[in-house]
Order: structure tokens, then C-alpha cells, then sequence
């Protein structure tokens, strides 16, 4: 809202309401009304100066209500209590979101921790498992060469035992004669 246009209604609406909850005597509302009323002056870029010049703008004659009523019907003291009691639940409604919106946050920082705590687990397994492959060529080699130099052995082995074994043959030729 620019100081030089006329104050809009609604903003002076959102503003009193914000002051009103300011004045209350619980201190989280009003904590959380200040904040407000800081975050909407930096988003309208009003300063201090600003907002006391348009409270003095608009102190000899405030804005008429939005809402027109009856002259013959006076603001009483229930809708007061009403409007008191819808500001505070929308309060508490507002102060229980951000609670949720926390504890969102908390497990969603809780769940990024172990997301990465997973991948690192995931990227050592990998390594593990290519340290492995990187190993089975050279088990086979061995196992081939093995096998192999022990199929020869065996086969030498067995001539071996059965030329210690066998009889030498008998020359029949000088039977012959």
C-alpha cells in the first residue's frame, strides 16, 4: 500500500486485526501477530514512518466498516467475544500448521540423512562386488591350470605304477626253434 493512494479497507481491516492480536494477553499470539506485522510491512515496503503517518491519516476520519449495518444496530458485546474467539482459533490453527510443518521438516531432514547413509552403503557394496569380479578371471586361470596339471600327474602317475607292475615279456622265439 503506497502512502500516496488512499488506504485500501481491507489492508486497514488485516491490519487492525493483526494489532488487535498484538494487544492480546496470550504471548504466543501476539509474538506471531508482530511477525506478521513485520513480514507485511517488508513485503509493502512501509516503514515505521509510514505506518504512523497513515494511523495519523486516518484517526480524524477512519474508514467506514465493509460490512454495512442497520444505525439501529449497535456492535455488541457477543460478536466481539465471537470475532475474539474466531481470531484465536485461527491462531491456534495457524501455530498448530507450523508445528506440523516443523516436524515435516524434521523427519524430511531425518529421511534425506538416511537416504544418504543408503547410497553410501550402495556405493561400497559396488565396490565390494568389483573387487570380486575383478578376481574371478584369475580363480578360473588357477582352477583351469590346476585341474589340468593334476590330470597330467594322474595320468604319469598311473603309467608309473603300472610299469613297476608288469611282468616283462617272455621272448617265445626260443621256444620256436
Amino acid at each position: 500500500m503506497l502512502m500516496n493512494q488512499k488506504p485500501d479497507p481491507k489492508e486497514l481491516k488485516v491490519l487492525s486485526d493483526i494489532l488487535a492480536l498484538v494487544l492480546e494477553d496470550q504471548p504466543g499470539q501476539s509474538m506471531n501477530a508482530l511477525e506478521a506485522i513485520k513480514k507485511r510491512a517488508k513485503k509493502n515496503a512501509i516503514t515505521g514512518g509510514a505506518l504512523k503517518n497513515l494511523f495519523n491519516a486516518i484517526a480524524p476520519n477512519p474508514p467506514k466498516p465493509t460490512v454495512s449495518r442497520a444505525k439501529s444496530q449497535p456492535i455488541d458485546g457477543n460478536e466481539i467475544l465471537k470475532a475474539r474467539a474466531r481470531i484465536s482459533q485461527l491462531t491456534q490453527s495457524i501455530n498448530q500448521l507450523d508445528t506440523d510443518l516443523r516436524n515435516a521438516r524434521k523427519q524430511n531432514e531425518a529421511l534425506r540423512a538416511e537416504l544418504i547413509l543408503t547410497q553410501q552403503a550402495r556405493s561400497e557394496m559396488q565396490s565390494a562386488l568389483y573387487l570380486a569380479e575383478t578376481k574371478t578371471p584369475f580363480r578360473t586361470i588357477i582352477t583351469l591350470v590346476s585341474f589340468t596339471c593334476g590330470l597330467l600327474i594322474g595320468i604319469a602317475g598311473t603309467v608309473l605304477v603300472h610299469s613297476l607292475n608288469a611282468t616283462p615279456k617272455v621272448d617265445n622265439s626260443l621256444f620256436l626253434r
